[in-house]
């Protein structure tokens, strides 16, 4: 018996090698396939555009060159650009988590006047609209067109994602609310000093998700503004993939606005570089809120 224990035991053994041999192979052939486009992005953007246009270059620059992003950068139309993407993202990302989590925050507590009502109606705004037309001419109403606010107010308020904070709050204990209530603490002081203290999780990433919506952003951009000095880098990034990448000389850069500094620089290989700028940002923050992803998810979706 205990030879055929050890057969088994081998067999198993040899069994989970393959398994994990084929789990390995999937794995790193799924991310070859995830991260190789991106990287395939980088390197010619890196890369002398006219060089680029000859074709063959697959796993790093042949002629290395910052003169895509210099190009760009030259314009200063990218340089207001990139503050306005950066502004939005900042004070869109702020004022939305404040707001969210403040109505959150309310509707956490049971004994809520009329609790279900506001609940009803926040659920029926996320599957019914009243449209583009009705909401390009409220805009207008308030004079909110061709302001910045036009990318903030709108969206201060997600409710997916304040769903999310009300089942998180509704975890927390309420004798820690009680605690401070009976020390004289009011809703304000309790809600932040008490509950967002609590929140870091789903807070972090809540903020996540209203940053890289901030920042991709630019349907708002087309629809309700119409000054040059408000677009964002998305905008112009959209732009420049949407000209044409027939031609490669001097010629087609002049035509999109760009000095004679762009004479090694192609459409493509400014779509490329304006693509790079685009996720940048987005890669360097992803790192530091990766940790609070999962957990601040799972929390704030299942309520305990």
């Amino acid at each position: 018996m205990a030879v055929s224990a050890k057969r088994s035991k081998r067999i198993r053994s040899v069994e989970d090698r393959i398994v994990d041999a084929v789990i390995a192979a999937i794995m790193i052939f799924v991310v070859l396939v995830t991260v190789y486009p991106f990287y395939y992005i980088v390197i010619h953007a890196f890369n002398n555009g006219v060089d680029s246009s000859l074709g063959g270059m697959y796993f790093w620059p042949r002629k290395p060159t910052l003169e895509n992003f210099e190009t760009l950068l030259a314009d200063s139309s990218w340089g207001n650009a990139i503050f306005i993407s950066v502004a939005r993202t900042v004070v869109g990302t702020v004022l939305g988590l404040f707001v969210t989590s403040a109505v959150a925050y309310a509707l956490s507590f049971e004994h809520l006047k009329f609790r279900g009502i506001y609940y009803k109606l926040y659920i029926f705004t996320m599957y019914f609209s009243g449209g583009m037309i009705p909401f390009y001419i409220l805009l207008k109403s308030l004079g909110m067109l061709n302001t910045f606010w036009v990318y903030v107010i709108p969206g201060m308020l997600n409710v997916y994602y304040m769903l999310i904070l009300v089942n998180f709050f509704q975890t927390i204990p309420k004798s820690l609310y009680e605690s401070a209530w009976l020390d004289g603490a009011g809703d304000i002081r309790v809600f932040l000093q008490i509950a967002l203290p609590l929140s870091k999780a789903s807070l972090a990433t809540i903020a996540l998700f209203y940053a890289v919506t901030q920042w991709n952003s630019w349907m708002d951009s087309v629809y309700y503004v119409t000054k040059d000095e408000l677009r964002p880098m998305s905008y112009l990034m959209m732009e420049i993939i949407n000209k044409s990448a027939t031609a490669s000389t001097v010629t087609n850069a002049q035509s999109m606005g760009y000095a004679a500094s762009a004479m090694q620089s192609t459409t493509t290989s400014l779509q490329m570089a304006s693509m790079v700028l685009a996720v940048a940002p987005i890669l360097a923050v992803y790192p530091f809120l990766q940790k609070y992803f999962v957990k601040g998810v799972m929390i704030g979706s299942v309520k305990g």
